[in-house]
């Protein structure tokens, strides 16, 4: 029997929200790989005085949280 227009609706809404799901976990996928290929190229290129200057004047207003300040010790001393 063929389905109705209002279940194949359904079916399409279900298959919709889906696909955007799936979409929505690819592109934060995409965003952590992106911050830990920069934190990554950051931490290599710490040892130029400069960039050493300028994370240590930018980090401690970025960290917020106090677990993530002791992660970076080693950097704001």
């Amino acid at each position: 029997m063929p389905k109705s227009i209002e279940e194949r609706i359904s079916q399409l809404d279900a298959k919709k929200k889906a696909l955007q799901a799936k979409l929505n976990k690819q592109k934060r996928a995409e965003d952590t790989r992106r911050k830990i290929l920069l934190g990554s190229m950051v931490l290599t290129k710490i040892k130029d005085e400069s960039i050493q200057k300028w994370v240590r004047q930018e980090l401690p207003g970025f960290l917020t949280r106090d677990i993530d300040k002791k992660l970076f010790e080693d950097l704001l001393d």
